[in-house]
């Protein structure tokens, strides 16, 4: 079955200024979906609107088509990865494993430096390695959809590849929506790629529509993009 999450009518204001008008956007299972925009247009308000923690002047937030009212979700319909560590430090790896219900064998397939790691305390790891951990934990959770906020920032280039992989192997499972402003690598992987511009979502067909937008330079695309 494939399940659809969509957030429809949005409208955030912050006193006078109008961030988000009329927002349409739709993610479903089996895809990932790419929301890209310079800073401050407001593609983390999105998550947080669809999330439950922010409450637009107005929206419309819908799973299979029923409208989401309260600001609960259900961990097995929905699971957020914000830019805030949200994993106490005083967790082993070998707790945070247990808690999540995750194999510890599996995660070290993709990540093999981190097997030294099992009876460590989460602290005790760098920020980008604490970050690998946080972002394994939710995108292999058992849930409808995941949204991740910034995977790819804090975390070294030798694991980028790595968490692309991963992302790519469970949209098998579920629906990803993702934003970072490290935008090849959402470019690489998404399957539908929504544009922040001008208070407006604008659903794209090419890297060349990134450009119209003013999201990107030609010359960034041709050397980011290969195009």
């Amino acid at each position: 079955m494939i399940h659809k999450l969509e957030m429809d009518s949005i409208i955030l204001e912050f006193g006078t200024n109008r961030v988000l008008q009329d927002v349409y956007i739709k993610c479903e299972t089996g895809k990932i979906t790419g929301l890209l925009g310079r800073n401050g247009t407001g593609k983390t308000c999105l998550m947080n609107i669809a999330h439950g923690m922010l409450k637009p002047t107005n929206h419309s937030v819908r799973l299979d088509g029923k409208a989401l009212l309260d600001a609960s979700r259900d961990p097995q319909d929905m699971m957020y990865l914000t830019q805030l560590n949200f994993i106490p430090g005083f967790l082993t790896l070998k707790r945070i494993f247990k808690d999540f219900k995750l194999d510890f064998s599996s995660f070290i397939q993709d990540f093999p430096d981190f097997k030294k790691y099992y009876k460590t305390k989460l602290k005790r790891l760098s920020g980008g390695e604490r970050r690998i951990i946080e972002i394994y934990t939710i995108i292999s959770s058992e849930t409808k959809f995941c949204m991740l906020d910034e995977p790819f920032s804090h975390v070294m280039p030798v694991h980028v590849d790595a968490i692309k992989n991963l992302i790519v192997r469970e949209k098998t499972r579920k629906g990803i929506l993702i934003t970072d402003h490290l935008y090849e690598h959402i470019v690489d992987i998404c399957d539908d790629l929504y544009a922040l511009s001008n208070g407006k979502a604008y659903l794209t067909n090419s890297s060349h529509d990134l450009e119209a937008l003013g999201y990107v330079k030609k010359s960034d695309l041709e050397v980011n993009l290969n195009i």
